[in-house]
């Protein structure tokens, strides 16, 4: 594999599990990237969803680096507009100030939940207008010098953790290449303006204190397995269970039903989010993912291992380690 491959973890709640599983599973999973040379583990911020536990993502991060050595971990991102800069940057400051060179923040103006969850985070639905403002406040907490007088973030200070714009439409892209910062797109779940961004991040790009050169990382899902069957099969296991978690209003469908809204007009619309998806045997998937790291232009790839269960994701990131020939730490 001639890219850099990282992983987005979603702490997914997996059927008849507790959400302490779920985070023994995310420990697991990044102990196992960090072995087999994965570059970054990055957990994203979604709030009342039964079947995902990276809520409270700093949180995450902080126990999963207590549990690892030197892989590096982050947020993929933090949803900016239902926190404060300076609250982030305290929190993402206490991280790399306990785990120095490696922690990162991916920062995003969705706010990863819907209206009446907005609401009870108590946050306004016109804070996501202030995200490039935010971001710039947060980023001079991080490097100096502060953009409130006579308000540092302690710890925070002089840490430099590095962002990166998290995105999937041309605003993010536009965005980090004014202030510099790598881009990372959501391809896993929002493909369709993937190469367009990627052109416009490229081509505007402006060179920072923390950036020399444009930095694209592209998301995209793996399934990998040791047989093409188990892998088809744990693909549709995904989507059913993303007809559930979209439609299901808190409620599990039946496989048959599920079938039956995958094969309706909202269920093909859902099936498309996961258009760049590598699935089959770990041949099948590297030459998918060698494929798609061109048509996105990416720099490096960040993988979202679908397979519904915790050890099935487990044997997902070892297959495409041995397959991408990862060096071994």
């Amino acid at each position: 594999m001639t890219l850099p491959l990282s992983i987005l973890d979603l702490a997914t709640i997996g059927k008849g599990q507790t959400a302490a599983e779920s985070f023994a599973g995310s420990v697991a999973m990044a102990q196992s990237a960090e072995k087999l040379g994965y570059r970054r583990v990055w957990y994203a911020e979604h709030h009342n969803m039964s079947s995902i536990a990276s809520s409270a993502t700093s949180v995450l991060i902080a126990h999963v680096a207590a549990h690892t050595e030197s892989i590096r971990l982050g947020a993929g991102g933090v949803m900016l507009p239902n926190h404060s800069p300076l609250t982030i940057a305290e929190q993402f400051g206490t991280l790399e100030t306990l785990h120095p060179g490696r922690i990162d923040l991916g920062l995003g103006r969705a706010p990863g939940s819907d209206q009446n969850t907005m609401r009870a985070l108590r946050r306004d639905p016109m804070s996501a207008d202030s995200f490039p403002q935010d971001v710039l406040e947060l980023q001079g907490y991080l490097t100096g010098p502060t953009r409130i007088q006579g308000v540092e973030a302690t710890p925070g200070k002089g840490t430099n953790v590095p962002l990166y714009i998290l995105g999937s439409s041309l605003f993010g892209a536009r965005l980090a290449a004014q202030l510099g910062l790598p881009y990372a797109f959501a391809s896993h779940f929002a493909p369709a303006a993937l190469q367009d961004a990627v052109a416009i991040y490229r081509r505007e790009f402006k060179p920072s204190a923390q950036l020399d050169a444009p930095h694209v990382i592209a998301g995209v899902n793996v399934i990998a397995a040791d047989s093409a069957s188990e892998a088809q099969a744990m693909f549709q296991a995904a989507k059913r269970a993303r007809v559930s978690l979209f439609f299901g209003g808190g409620r599990e469908f039946s496989d048959d039903e599920a079938d039956m809204i995958l094969d309706s007009p909202q269920g093909r619309h859902m099936a498309q989010m996961m258009t760049y998806s590598a699935v089959g045997t770990p041949d099948v998937v590297i030459d998918y993912l060698e494929s798609f790291g061109k048509h996105a232009d990416a720099d490096e790839l960040i993988v979202a291992h679908q397979s519904p269960g915790t050890q099935d994701r487990l044997r997902s990131v070892e297959l495409l380690a041995e397959a991408a020939k990862l060096a071994r730490v």
